[in-house]
Protein backbone atom coordinates (compact mmCIF):
# COMPACT_ATOMS: atom_id res chain seq x y z
CA UNK A 1 0.00 0.00 0.00
CA UNK A 2 2.93 2.61 1.12
CA UNK A 3 4.10 1.69 -2.58
CA UNK A 4 1.28 2.32 -4.37
CA UNK A 5 0.77 5.62 -2.76
CA UNK A 6 3.89 6.74 -3.38
CA UNK A 7 3.75 5.49 -7.38
CA UNK A 8 0.45 7.52 -6.89
CA UNK A 9 2.04 10.26 -5.67
CA UNK A 10 4.79 10.54 -8.12
CA UNK A 11 2.77 9.77 -11.19
CA UNK A 12 0.38 13.42 -10.03
CA UNK A 13 3.36 15.29 -9.45
CA UNK A 14 5.22 14.61 -12.57
CA UNK A 15 1.61 15.32 -14.42
CA UNK A 16 0.82 18.43 -12.85
CA UNK A 17 4.31 19.74 -11.77
CA UNK A 18 8.06 20.24 -13.16
CA UNK A 19 9.73 18.88 -9.87
CA UNK A 20 10.56 15.60 -11.64
CA UNK A 21 12.42 16.93 -15.22
CA UNK A 22 16.02 17.05 -13.80
CA UNK A 23 15.46 13.61 -12.11
CA UNK A 24 13.87 12.50 -14.67
CA UNK A 25 16.96 13.87 -17.75
CA UNK A 26 19.50 12.35 -14.78
CA UNK A 27 17.28 8.86 -15.02
CA UNK A 28 17.67 9.37 -18.68
CA UNK A 29 21.69 9.75 -18.27
CA UNK A 30 22.28 7.03 -16.41
CA UNK A 31 19.93 4.40 -18.36
CA UNK A 32 22.19 5.11 -21.26
CA UNK A 33 24.27 2.60 -21.11
CA UNK A 34 21.92 -0.14 -20.21
CA UNK A 35 19.46 0.88 -23.44
CA UNK A 36 23.08 0.33 -25.54
CA UNK A 37 23.82 -2.74 -23.59
CA UNK A 38 20.58 -4.16 -24.86
CA UNK A 39 21.11 -3.18 -28.38
CA UNK A 40 24.38 -5.46 -28.36
CA UNK A 41 22.80 -8.14 -29.67
CA UNK A 42 21.49 -7.12 -32.40
CA UNK A 43 24.44 -5.13 -33.43
CA UNK A 44 27.04 -8.31 -33.34
CA UNK A 45 24.10 -10.22 -35.16
CA UNK A 46 23.94 -7.41 -37.90
CA UNK A 47 27.81 -7.40 -38.43
CA UNK A 48 27.92 -11.49 -37.96
CA UNK A 49 25.73 -11.72 -40.63
CA UNK A 50 27.41 -9.39 -42.76
CA UNK A 51 30.79 -11.23 -42.49
CA UNK A 52 29.18 -14.46 -43.75
CA UNK A 53 26.94 -13.14 -46.23
CA UNK A 54 27.87 -15.45 -49.46
CA UNK A 55 29.38 -13.65 -52.60
CA UNK A 56 26.49 -14.38 -54.98
CA UNK A 57 24.34 -12.23 -52.67
CA UNK A 58 27.51 -9.59 -52.53
CA UNK A 59 27.67 -9.48 -56.14
CA UNK A 60 24.03 -9.23 -56.67
CA UNK A 61 23.50 -6.66 -54.55
CA UNK A 62 26.50 -4.81 -55.52
CA UNK A 63 24.98 -4.50 -59.35
CA UNK A 64 22.02 -3.66 -57.99
CA UNK A 65 23.73 -0.42 -55.94
CA UNK A 66 25.80 0.47 -58.70
CA UNK A 67 22.22 0.61 -60.97
CA UNK A 68 20.41 2.93 -58.42
CA UNK A 69 23.58 5.05 -57.81
CA UNK A 70 23.15 5.52 -61.88
CA UNK A 71 19.63 6.73 -61.30
CA UNK A 72 20.37 8.83 -58.00
CA UNK A 73 23.24 10.27 -60.05
CA UNK A 74 20.74 11.13 -62.87
CA UNK A 75 18.26 12.78 -60.61
CA UNK A 76 21.02 14.59 -58.53
CA UNK A 77 21.90 16.17 -61.90
CA UNK A 78 18.31 17.64 -61.92
CA UNK A 79 17.66 18.54 -58.61
CA UNK A 80 21.29 20.16 -58.39
CA UNK A 81 19.80 22.58 -61.59
CA UNK A 82 16.39 23.28 -59.79
CA UNK A 83 18.90 24.57 -56.98
CA UNK A 84 20.16 27.06 -58.57
CA UNK A 85 16.94 28.28 -60.59
CA UNK A 86 15.79 28.21 -57.00
CA UNK A 87 18.60 30.42 -55.20
CA UNK A 88 18.27 32.99 -58.07
CA UNK A 89 14.64 33.29 -58.33
CA UNK A 90 14.87 33.77 -54.32
CA UNK A 91 17.46 36.15 -55.23
CA UNK A 92 15.49 37.67 -58.04
CA UNK A 93 12.74 38.19 -55.32
CA UNK A 94 15.27 39.62 -52.47
CA UNK A 95 14.42 36.74 -50.18
CA UNK A 96 17.29 34.76 -48.42
CA UNK A 97 15.08 31.99 -47.07
CA UNK A 98 17.46 28.64 -47.31
CA UNK A 99 16.80 26.23 -50.16
CA UNK A 100 18.10 23.44 -47.90
CA UNK A 101 17.88 22.21 -44.05
CA UNK A 102 21.02 21.18 -41.91
CA UNK A 103 19.75 17.33 -40.57
CA UNK A 104 21.01 15.26 -38.11
CA UNK A 105 21.56 11.29 -38.42
CA UNK A 106 19.55 9.34 -35.35
CA UNK A 107 19.50 5.85 -34.40
CA UNK A 108 16.55 3.95 -32.85
CA UNK A 109 17.12 2.59 -29.23
CA UNK A 110 14.09 1.72 -27.58
CA UNK A 111 10.43 1.79 -28.00
CA UNK A 112 7.87 2.63 -25.35
CA UNK A 113 6.56 -0.63 -24.19
CA UNK A 114 2.67 1.49 -23.17
CA UNK A 115 0.72 -0.25 -26.22
CA UNK A 116 -1.42 3.41 -25.76
CA UNK A 117 1.28 5.18 -26.47
CA UNK A 118 3.20 5.84 -29.54
CA UNK A 119 6.88 6.97 -28.46
CA UNK A 120 10.53 5.71 -29.72
CA UNK A 121 13.52 6.75 -28.18
CA UNK A 122 16.98 7.65 -30.67
CA UNK A 123 20.34 7.98 -29.51
CA UNK A 124 20.71 11.83 -30.13
CA UNK A 125 20.28 14.12 -27.49
CA UNK A 126 21.04 17.98 -25.77
CA UNK A 127 24.65 17.37 -26.40
CA UNK A 128 23.87 16.68 -30.02
CA UNK A 129 22.02 20.39 -30.48
CA UNK A 130 18.15 18.15 -30.17
CA UNK A 131 15.65 20.78 -29.21
CA UNK A 132 11.60 20.18 -28.24
CA UNK A 133 9.45 20.27 -31.15
CA UNK A 134 12.18 19.23 -33.86
CA UNK A 135 10.79 17.15 -37.19
CA UNK A 136 12.16 14.06 -37.75
CA UNK A 137 11.68 12.04 -40.47
CA UNK A 138 13.12 8.87 -42.67
CA UNK A 139 13.73 8.07 -45.65
CA UNK A 140 10.61 8.38 -47.15
CA UNK A 141 8.28 10.93 -44.85
CA UNK A 142 7.33 12.74 -41.63
CA UNK A 143 7.59 10.75 -38.59
CA UNK A 144 6.81 12.76 -35.74
CA UNK A 145 8.87 15.27 -33.21
CA UNK A 146 10.47 15.41 -30.11
CA UNK A 147 8.77 15.61 -26.80
CA UNK A 148 11.90 15.27 -24.50
CA UNK A 149 14.99 16.17 -24.85
CA UNK A 150 17.86 14.21 -22.46
CA UNK A 151 21.35 15.07 -22.50
CA UNK A 152 22.08 12.26 -24.78
CA UNK A 153 18.96 10.89 -25.43
CA UNK A 154 15.56 11.89 -27.02
CA UNK A 155 12.00 10.63 -27.31
CA UNK A 156 10.16 11.23 -30.25
CA UNK A 157 6.40 11.41 -30.18
CA UNK A 158 5.28 9.41 -33.56
CA UNK A 159 2.26 10.42 -36.01
CA UNK A 160 0.06 8.50 -35.17
CA UNK A 161 0.00 8.95 -31.53
CA UNK A 162 -3.52 9.57 -30.66
CA UNK A 163 -2.43 13.01 -28.81
CA UNK A 164 -0.57 13.90 -32.12
CA UNK A 165 -1.91 15.99 -34.65
CA UNK A 166 -0.14 17.75 -37.84
CA UNK A 167 -1.18 20.48 -40.64
CA UNK A 168 -1.13 18.97 -43.83
CA UNK A 169 -2.00 20.05 -47.38
CA UNK A 170 -2.77 17.69 -50.66
CA UNK A 171 -0.52 17.81 -52.90
CA UNK A 172 -2.62 17.53 -55.83
CA UNK A 173 -4.94 21.08 -55.35
CA UNK A 174 -3.30 22.46 -52.15
CA UNK A 175 -6.42 21.57 -50.05
CA UNK A 176 -5.91 22.07 -46.09
CA UNK A 177 -6.63 19.43 -43.26
CA UNK A 178 -5.61 18.24 -40.07
CA UNK A 179 -4.27 15.16 -39.97
CA UNK A 180 -4.77 12.94 -36.26
CA UNK A 181 -3.23 10.04 -35.08
CA UNK A 182 -5.94 7.12 -34.22
CA UNK A 183 -3.80 4.50 -32.23
CA UNK A 184 -3.18 2.62 -35.02
CA UNK A 185 0.26 2.52 -36.50
CA UNK A 186 -1.18 2.02 -40.14
CA UNK A 187 -3.35 4.82 -40.22
CA UNK A 188 -3.93 8.41 -39.56
CA UNK A 189 -7.71 10.19 -39.78
CA UNK A 190 -8.52 13.76 -41.59
CA UNK A 191 -10.89 15.63 -38.97
CA UNK A 192 -13.09 18.07 -40.04
CA UNK A 193 -13.08 17.40 -44.16
CA UNK A 194 -16.45 19.40 -45.82
CA UNK A 195 -17.98 16.57 -47.50
CA UNK A 196 -17.85 18.17 -50.67
CA UNK A 197 -14.34 18.85 -50.41
CA UNK A 198 -12.15 17.97 -53.88
CA UNK A 199 -10.18 14.76 -52.16
CA UNK A 200 -9.69 11.09 -53.34
CA UNK A 201 -8.46 7.95 -52.94
CA UNK A 202 -4.56 7.83 -53.78
CA UNK A 203 -3.78 11.64 -53.06
CA UNK A 204 -0.94 12.55 -51.27
CA UNK A 205 -0.92 14.74 -47.80
CA UNK A 206 2.28 16.56 -47.98
CA UNK A 207 3.25 19.02 -44.43
CA UNK A 208 1.58 22.68 -44.95
CA UNK A 209 4.49 24.31 -42.70
CA UNK A 210 1.25 25.96 -40.63
CA UNK A 211 2.21 26.14 -37.15
CA UNK A 212 5.71 26.85 -37.58
CA UNK A 213 6.67 22.94 -36.16
CA UNK A 214 6.78 21.09 -39.11
CA UNK A 215 8.72 22.51 -42.47
CA UNK A 216 6.50 22.33 -45.41
CA UNK A 217 6.41 19.69 -48.36
CA UNK A 218 7.38 16.76 -46.88
CA UNK A 219 5.33 13.66 -47.25
CA UNK A 220 3.28 12.86 -44.41
CA UNK A 221 0.87 10.29 -45.71
CA UNK A 222 -1.16 8.88 -48.51
CA UNK A 223 -5.42 8.83 -48.68
CA UNK A 224 -6.39 4.98 -48.69
CA UNK A 225 -10.17 5.41 -48.26
CA UNK A 226 -12.80 8.72 -48.41
CA UNK A 227 -16.23 7.80 -47.03
CA UNK A 228 -19.16 10.08 -48.01
CA UNK A 229 -22.52 10.16 -45.55
CA UNK A 230 -24.86 12.16 -46.79
CA UNK A 231 -26.59 12.53 -44.14
CA UNK A 232 -23.14 14.27 -42.21
CA UNK A 233 -21.43 17.79 -42.84
CA UNK A 234 -18.15 15.77 -42.67
CA UNK A 235 -16.53 13.35 -44.41
CA UNK A 236 -14.26 10.62 -43.09
CA UNK A 237 -10.59 10.27 -44.77
CA UNK A 238 -8.13 7.93 -43.40
CA UNK A 239 -4.68 7.91 -44.58
CA UNK A 240 -1.84 5.56 -44.39
CA UNK A 241 1.42 7.37 -43.41
CA UNK A 242 4.22 6.92 -45.76
CA UNK A 243 6.70 6.84 -43.42
CA UNK A 244 7.99 3.19 -42.01
CA UNK A 245 6.70 4.27 -38.71
CA UNK A 246 6.97 0.80 -37.18
CA UNK A 247 10.19 -0.67 -39.04
CA UNK A 248 12.52 2.02 -39.89
CA UNK A 249 15.54 2.09 -37.80
CA UNK A 250 17.75 5.30 -38.67
CA UNK A 251 16.21 8.85 -38.75
CA UNK A 252 17.19 12.44 -39.69
CA UNK A 253 16.22 15.49 -37.09
CA UNK A 254 15.80 18.80 -39.53
CA UNK A 255 17.23 21.92 -38.14
CA UNK A 256 14.82 24.71 -40.02
CA UNK A 257 15.27 28.19 -40.15
CA UNK A 258 14.12 29.62 -37.06
CA UNK A 259 14.27 32.99 -38.12
CA UNK A 260 10.20 35.45 -38.75
CA UNK A 261 9.46 36.35 -41.91
CA UNK A 262 10.11 40.08 -40.30
CA UNK A 263 14.04 39.05 -39.58
CA UNK A 264 13.98 36.76 -43.08
CA UNK A 265 13.42 39.98 -44.97
CA UNK A 266 15.61 42.26 -43.09
CA UNK A 267 18.45 40.37 -43.33
CA UNK A 268 17.73 40.16 -47.47
CA UNK A 269 17.85 43.70 -47.54
CA UNK A 270 21.43 44.04 -45.99
CA UNK A 271 22.96 41.63 -48.25
CA UNK A 272 21.22 43.45 -51.32
CA UNK A 273 22.34 46.86 -50.07
CA UNK A 274 25.78 45.68 -49.72
CA UNK A 275 26.04 43.72 -53.05
CA UNK A 276 24.53 46.98 -54.38
CA UNK A 277 27.36 48.73 -52.33
CA UNK A 278 30.04 46.31 -53.89
CA UNK A 279 28.67 46.49 -57.70
CA UNK A 280 28.86 50.53 -57.02
CA UNK A 281 32.11 50.66 -56.50
CA UNK A 282 34.70 51.96 -58.94
CA UNK A 283 36.88 48.90 -60.81
CA UNK A 284 40.31 48.42 -59.79
CA UNK A 285 42.99 49.16 -62.41
CA UNK A 286 43.45 46.51 -64.60
CA UNK A 287 40.07 44.86 -63.65
CA UNK A 288 37.96 43.72 -66.50
CA UNK A 289 35.53 46.71 -67.00
CA UNK A 290 32.79 44.24 -68.47
CA UNK A 291 33.16 42.41 -65.01
CA UNK A 292 32.73 45.55 -62.74
CA UNK A 293 29.58 46.94 -65.10
CA UNK A 294 27.79 43.63 -64.48
CA UNK A 295 24.99 43.62 -61.38
CA UNK A 296 25.37 41.65 -58.55
CA UNK A 297 23.08 39.63 -56.89
CA UNK A 298 22.45 39.05 -53.26
CA UNK A 299 23.70 35.81 -51.84
CA UNK A 300 21.43 33.83 -49.49
CA UNK A 301 22.75 34.35 -45.93
CA UNK A 302 24.39 31.59 -43.68
CA UNK A 303 22.83 29.43 -41.36
CA UNK A 304 25.00 31.24 -38.42
CA UNK A 305 23.39 35.07 -39.72
CA UNK A 306 20.30 33.64 -38.84
CA UNK A 307 21.10 34.52 -35.33
CA UNK A 308 21.78 38.29 -35.99
CA UNK A 309 18.98 40.66 -34.94
CA UNK A 310 17.96 43.39 -36.94
CA UNK A 311 19.51 45.77 -34.72
CA UNK A 312 23.03 45.05 -36.41
CA UNK A 313 22.77 45.46 -39.52
CA UNK A 314 26.47 47.34 -40.21
CA UNK A 315 27.86 44.24 -39.03
CA UNK A 316 26.05 42.07 -41.98
CA UNK A 317 26.96 44.37 -44.41
CA UNK A 318 30.83 43.91 -43.38
CA UNK A 319 30.35 40.37 -43.31
CA UNK A 320 29.00 40.50 -46.59
CA UNK A 321 31.04 42.47 -47.97
CA UNK A 322 34.29 40.82 -46.68
CA UNK A 323 32.78 37.74 -48.99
Amino acid sequence: MVFAVLSAALMVVDARFETLKPLRSQMGLVLTPFYWLADLPIRAWDGVSDQFSSRTALVAENEKLKAEALLMQRRLQKLATLTEQNVRLRELLNSSALVDEKVLVGELIGVDPNPFTHRILIDKGEKDGVFLGQPVLDARGLMGQVVEVMPYTARVLLLTDTTHSIPVQVNRNGLRAIASGTGNPERLELRHVADTADIKEGDLLVSSGLGQRFPAGYPVATVKEVIHDSGQPFAIVRAVPTAALNRSRYMLLVFSDTRSPEQRANDAAVAQEAADREAAKPALPGADPEAATQPATAAPVSPPAAAATPAKPQAAQSNQESR
